[in-house]
């Protein structure tokens, strides 16, 4: 029994070290590539429409490739793509136009009736949906970025390694008292 609690006990720890690195990684990427958070050449970017379900929910974190020929897609291709300055939308490709050098693509969320109003420009495409999706962790992002969630992130932890440290020294006291305790039995015996 012992030795089960134990394998479980470092599968955590690891499982926890991974994690941590994972997200220091992320962090570090995000800062050095200008507030984008990446992980191995992909940017991870947040849903926050139902345009694309159900194989994307409103909340998840999609992971799309930027970069490379933006003229290269083709129907039912997924692409993220800037609607205007501030706002990126992915969406499905339903058809390619081509006039001349541009590429323009006709694009539609999965769960929308209709198309998009405005065709693409392939230099408003920056980046290719990797088909890869992580439902709701979105929505955890977004709280993380609130001043509530910032607080809440950085206090919690804390007050965690001090319960945790409680617990491990009074678990400790407990096993320095016992020769005690045995040996005031045996004196009593």
């Amino acid at each position: 029994m012992k030795a089960i609690k134990k394998m479980i006990s470092t599968s955590i720890t690891a499982l926890l070290f991974i994690v941590l690195l994972l997200m220091i990684a992320t962090v570090v990427s995000s800062k050095a590539s200008g507030g984008e958070p990446q992980l191995l050449g992909y940017q991870m970017k947040t849903v926050l429409s139902g345009s694309m379900e159900p194989g994307i929910h409103t909340g998840s974190i999609i992971a799309v490739k930027p970069g490379g020929d933006m003229k290269r897609f083709e129907k039912n291709d997924v692409i993220t793509f800037k609607m205007d300055e501030t706002t990126l939308v992915t969406h499905r490709i339903i058809d390619v136009m081509k006039s001349g050098d541009q590429v323009l693509y006709k694009t539609k969320g999965d769960n929308n009736k209709t198309a998009d109003t405005e065709p693409v420009l392939s230099d408003n495409v920056v980046a290719e949906y990797s088909g890869v999706t992580i439902p709701y962790l979105g929505y955890f992002i977004d709280f993380a970025k609130s001043k509530e969630g910032s607080a809440l992130l950085l206090v919690l932890p804390g007050i965690l390694l001090l319960g945790y440290s409680g617990v491990t020294i009074w678990r400790a006291m407990a096993r320095l008292e016992e020769p005690k305790k045995l040996a005031e039995n045996e004196k009593t015996v």
